[in-house]
This record gives structure tokens, sequence and C-alpha cells, in this order.
């Protein structure tokens, strides 16, 4: 079995889609007030997990997870998976307390593995993206944050680039962000 669990039911409707599987969305609802609810996609097949296996996904990822080999012109989906469900997009306005104010953009991706930030930079950055600051996390997580003008670069190369983009495989809602932040910047 495979399975993806994300509180985004919409993405698990296209990822279903495309794999045109006939299983069915299971929902955990919330078991405490801060949770939100979460939808898993299950499915059972063999040959599609042996073919993930061989593109060097890992079983039970958390400390372990590293960057599987993903072909260069399908890197930018990658980047979008992994953003949709470990990464955000802020907009807001730094330097509040001046008179003049900044509205800015910070694209950012959590992972407990620093190796796997690090290399996502290191492959980011063949693509011309570039100065993405490595962090340590408040917990025991790291991040990966991108400012103004290679957040913007980040945002055209997950949903602008070469293979289009499928309706229902990322999340509307972080790529209006990438929208809003270009209509709004002054």
């Amino acid at each position: 079995f495979w399975n993806i669990q994300i509180t985004d039911r919409d993405i698990l409707e296209g990822i279903k889609k495309a794999v045109q599987s006939e299983h069915k969305i299971s929902v955990r609802n919330r078991r405490k007030t801060n949770e939100q609810t979460m939808y898993r996609l299950q499915i059972g097949s063999k040959e599609m997990c042996n073919d993930l296996l061989k593109l060097g996904f890992t079983p039970n990822k958390t400390k372990s997870l590293t960057v599987p080999h993903v072909p260069r012109k399908y890197f930018a989906h990658f980047v979008r998976g992994y953003f949709d469900g470990d990464g955000n997009v802020w907009l807001g306005y730094v330097h509040k307390d001046r008179k003049s104010r900044l509205f800015t953009i910070r694209t950012v991706f959590t992972s407990c593995s620093y190796e796997f930030l690090d290399a996502i930079r290191e492959q980011l950055e063949s693509f011309n993206i570039h100065k993405g600051v490595l962090s340590k996390g408040k917990g025991n997580y790291y991040r990966l944050t991108y400012s103004v003008n290679n957040s913007l670069k980040l945002g055209d190369f997950m949903y602008n680039h070469k293979i289009p983009v499928p309706e229902g495989l990322f999340l509307e809602k972080k790529r209006k962000r990438f929208r809003e932040f270009v209509k709004l910047r002054p």
C-alpha cells in the first residue's frame, strides 16, 4: 500500500483522478480542537509501490527523507508537490513601525531533514532560484526560506514551468497567494 494524507481533499481528488484510482478517500476527523480534518487516499497496488520505490520514494519518511531522482523536466512538479504538503507562502508587511512599510512575500519549505532541504536548495539553484536560507526552527525541524525576487521565481517555476500542470494537482490557494502578491505589489 501507499497512501497520502493531507488536509485538502481537492488535491487528493486530483491525484485519484490522475492515477485512475477507484479507491475511496477516507476522512479522519479532528481528535483535538487544534487539529484539522485529514483526508487520506490509500492505494494497494504492488506495481505502483515498486515503481515509487524505484524512483526513490521513502516509506515512513521523516528524518530519513531524501530527494528522489527526479528527471530535470519534472523537478518543478516535485517541488510543487512538496510545497503543497510542507510549504507555505506568506504575504505581509515588514517594518510596520516605520513611515514606509514594505509589502513582501516569503516562501518557506519545512522538513525534519536538513539534508533534504539543502538538496532541494542546490537543485533550485540550477534553475536560477538562489539565496534560499536554511535555518533551524524552534522545534525539531528546519526551514528553507526565499524572499521576494526568488519567491516570485519559485512561484513561476512551480506553476508556469514547461510542462502544464493539470487542474486539481496543486493547491490553488497557494498559487493564488503568488498571484495576489504580483497584483498588489507597488
